[in-house]
């Protein structure tokens, strides 16, 4: 197992370096450096961005418009992103849904949905978990009974992150009550903006909007928005999830944030105690075994052997690690840490008192925000299960 990088992949990513240091905005990289929040403008114009360089789908393949990167590009460019302070690409459209419509949706499909996720022009969102139905994705209840050239669709999903921004969303809905629950499952496109459609945002404990509720009432949506065959839908979510999990894991962030704990340690005098040194230490030790993890399975892929499957121990540990991150920043901040007023970090407080530390930003919100990796994209105690299936038979 070769674990480095061959001159031709460090030239690319000095490529890589060059061209985001000259096309990232400046005030969008001062926000993601210093945990500000972020707009819709600044996640799409980022994502604008990188769809007119052809990059957006930079894990596609050149047959659909995609640079038909490596794995190991791929990887550099995610690290090279994460680290000049560029936003996540938000995944559900070109890391998500995309290539579920490559592998699965037909010609028409593909050449109707997929330009609009490469230019980033249109804003997708997921349609999983209901109420009820988390990590048990096969008691999915919302029913689309086909009528004639159409379904006509009801029930509601939840936690649907960024769906106030919504034009399209990709949906389990259950077509059939027959046989198991997984086999009842299908997997539809539905425009956003149909009649029908209702967007409620759940408020976080910051009075951040980041998730919502979606219901549908007889939402009509034609059948030609139907992925595959009906009731074939639990393969495609399955295929999409590994993609999730892997992409939850996150290493290049972790390094990212790595750094800027470094920072607010030696900002606020903690760095010196030996004790809270050791736990940056051992958080250090566990992102770069997470990105060890990670070179090994671009190494099976580079050669050629069968790729590990490893997407649940990825998840599982990448968010374990972001949620010790979050903690130890908090530590380090002491009473800092705490504020919560959004009123005034929408006015730029960032710490701003005698000798502040401008990376201290809204950590409280990070903290409780980082709550939620161990759960979503499926929990990390159904992702144990599934590894220890996978080991022991």
């Amino acid at each position: 197992m070769d674990l480095s990088f061959t001159p031709e992949e460090q030239k690319f990513r000095e490529e890589v370096r060059a061209w985001v240091k000259e096309n990232l905005p400046k005030e969008i990289s001062h926000k993601v450096h210093n945990a500000l929040e972020l707009t819709r403008d600044d996640l799409q114009g980022w994502a604008k961005i990188l769809g007119k360089k052809g990059w957006l789908g930079y894990g596609w393949p050149k047959e659909f418009g995609g640079p038909g990167w490596t794995a190991v590009q791929r990887h550099l460019f995610e690290e090279e992103t994460a680290l000049a302070g560029a936003p996540r690409i938000i995944p559900f459209g070109p890391v998500m849904v995309a290539p579920v419509i490559m592998a699965f949706g037909n010609a028409e499909q593909q050449k109707r949905f997929l330009p609009g996720i490469a230019s980033g022009e249109v804003w997708w969102s997921q349609g999983y978990s209901e109420p009820g139905s988390g990590s048990d994705l096969a008691s999915v209840k919302t029913k689309a009974e086909r009528k004639g050239d159409k379904y006509i669709v009801n029930g509601q999903k939840t936690w649907t992150t960024l769906g106030q921004y919504g034009d399209w969303m990709f949906n389990l809905v259950r077509t059939s009550n027959e046989g198991k629950p997984q086999t009842g499952i299908s997997f539809l496109l539905l425009d956003m903006k149909s009649p029908g459609v209702t967007v409620r945002p759940i408020k976080l404990l910051d009075g951040g909007h980041e998730v919502n509720e979606v219901f549908f009432d007889n939402v009509e949506v034609p059948a030609e928005n139907l992925i595959g065959e009906e009731n074939k839908g639990w393969t495609y979510a399955k295929h999409l999830l590994s993609h999730e999990r892997t992409n939850i894991a996150d290493v290049n962030r972790a390094k990212r944030e790595l750094e800027r704990l470094k920072r607010i340690a030696k900002t606020e005098g903690v760095y010196e105690d030996a004790r809270f040194r050791d736990e940056i230490a051992k958080l250090e030790v566990d992102v770069v075994a997470l990105e060890m993890m990670v070179l090994r399975v671009l190494s099976a892929a580079t050669s050629g052997k069968n790729s590990l499957d490893v997407a649940g121990l990825l998840k599982i540990r990448g968010s374990e690690i972001q949620q010790r991150y979050s903690e130890l920043m908090m530590l380090a901040g002491g009473p800092y840490s705490l504020p919560l007023i959004r009123e005034a970090m929408e006015a730029g407080w960032q710490g701003n008192f005698p000798g502040g530390n401008p990376a201290l930003a809204p950590l409280t919100s990070t903290f409780f925000n980082m709550r939620k990796t161990t759960i979503y994209g499926g929990s990390n105690e159904v992702q144990r299960n599934i590894v220890a299936q996978t080991v022991l038979g």
